[in-house]
C-alpha cells in the first residue's frame, strides 16, 4: 500500500501533475486485498488532491488486489478493474506519467 500511496499523495499531488479535468470529478482506487486500502482521488484544474479513505461517490473506480493495482498505476498492466466513467480512468493512463524534470 506504501507504493499507491506514495504515488497518489506524493508524485500526483506536485504542481507538475498532468492529470487533471475541466469539471471537478472523483476517482476513487480501492485494493480488494487489503481492509481500509481506499483512495479518494479529487481531480479539477488544479494538482489532484488525495485523502486515503472511501468519502463517498466516485465518478470512477480503479480497483483490485493491491499487486495488480499499483504496476496498473503506473501504466504498466491493465486496471484490473473500472467502474463508473471510464473516461477517468482513459485520463489517468493518457495523463499520469511521471517525470523528473
Amino acid at each position: 500500500m506504501d507504493g499507491i500511496d506514495e504515488l497518489l499523495c506524493a508524485f500526483h499531488a506536485r504542481e507538475k501533475s498532468a492529470v487533471r479535468t475541466e469539471e471537478p470529478r472523483t476517482l476513487r482506487v480501492r485494493a480488494t486485498d487489503a481492509p481500509d486500502a481506499v483512495w479518494t482521488v479529487r481531480l479539477s484544474a488544479q494538482p489532484p488532491v488525495t485523502v486515503r479513505e472511501d468519502t463517498g461517490d466516485a465518478d470512477c473506480e480503479l480497483s483490485g488486489p493491491a499487486a495488480l493495482l499499483y504496476p496498473a498505476l503506473w501504466n504498466r498492466r491493465p486496471f484490473p478493474r473500472v467502474t463508473g466513467d471510464g473516461t477517468l480512468a482513459a485520463l489517468w493512463r493518457e495523463r499520469s506519467g511521471v517525470t523528473w524534470k
